[in-house]
């Protein structure tokens, strides 16, 4: 026997290692989820306009991250209708969406022209600025949110493809060729055991 005969064959991941990434693709998937679309609806930035308080929600300054936590959510459900390639495509389409959504949240988080403008709307002023302008900690959980989702990507590039699929019971049914005509009685009821009309043409 050779050295090479001796190499051990590379281990194939077993079904319940597959499951466990699936699992955690989806946990991640989720969470990323729901911190993007929760931090996006509370408020980002808070200031005065005059004598009034002025603030604004993360989705006044950018919907880009509510929008693309939607797209992930969608990836992660287009996961178990496509196969291979398609697959990878889906992962690289979430690995995106968190990079962008973690990205304008970092963005946002110092922007301040969307309370220039509530503070000008408040005071029907033009060009009017907020005053004593103060940021919460809401842009960075869509920042973590966003960082989840895009892991949730790399999870579904390096094992999609070992995912299981959509069963068969999902997919657009084939029609069955029909039932050739018995030639005996004893054909008639094997045909009808089979549940197969044994008249059909």
């Amino acid at each position: 026997m050779t050295a090479a005969d001796q190499t051990p064959a590379p281990a194939t991941p077993s079904p319940a290692s597959n499951r466990r990434t699936l699992g955690l693709m989806l946990l991640l998937t989720l969470l990323g989820a729901v911190l993007v679309l929760t931090a996006v609806g509370r408020v980002w930035a808070d200031g005065r306009a005059g004598t009034l308080e002025v603030s604004v929600t993360g989705g006044r300054i950018s919907e880009l991250p509510g929008g693309l936590a939607l797209v992930a959510l969608a990836a992660a459900v287009a996961v178990f209708a496509v196969r291979g390639a398609g697959r990878a495509a889906v992962g690289v389409l979430t690995l995106l969406a968190g990079l962008g959504a973690a990205a304008t949240a970092a963005a946002g988080a110092g922007d301040t022209a969307a309370l220039d403008g509530e503070a000008a709307r408040k005071l029907a002023l033009s060009g009017s600025t907020a005053t004593e302008v103060g940021h919460t900690g809401w842009p960075w959980v869509a920042l973590a949110g966003g960082l989840l989702l895009a892991l949730a990507g790399l999870l579904t590039v390096r094992f999609g493809r070992r995912w299981p699929a959509m069963g068969s019971r999902y997919e657009a049914p084939t029609r069955k060729a029909p039932a050739k005509a018995a030639g005996s009685p004893a054909d008639l009821w094997k045909a009808l055991d089979r549940g197969e009309d044994p008249t059909a043409v």
